[in-house]
């Protein structure tokens, strides 16, 4: 299974294994992470699952779509390289990603 780390805004880190086929957000729900709120279960009607991933990973991602982006706008401090959590399936691909939480989800 790959492994993706989880970073908060002061630098801990969890590496957890999550399953293929998984999003990265419900790999956090699953084991309590904390930063990840996925008020909306991953339906992408709200930012709470907002991450900053870490730019060497960006191009390895599917590009972000219009509804993401628009969620995205919503969330705390926005950057070039946030992206929506429920939105990143893992997969092989993408073993060794970390994301790094904001300092708060809106």
């Amino acid at each position: 299974m790959p492994k993706i780390t989880y970073k908060d805004n002061q630098g801990n880190s969890t590496t957890l294994e999550v399953e293929n086929g998984l999003s990265v957000m419900e790999g956090a729900i699953q084991n309590n992470v904390p930063g990840i709120d996925a008020d909306c279960g991953g339906s992408m009607a709200c930012a709470t699952c907002h991450v900053y991933v870490e730019e060497k990973w960006l191009d390895k991602l599917p590009p972000t779509e219009d509804s993401e982006e628009d969620m995205i706008d919503m969330a705390f401090e926005p950057k070039k390289n946030s992206r929506l959590s429920c939105q990143i399936i893992v997969n092989d691909k993408l073993d060794g990603l970390t994301v790094t939480t904001p300092e708060k989800q809106s």
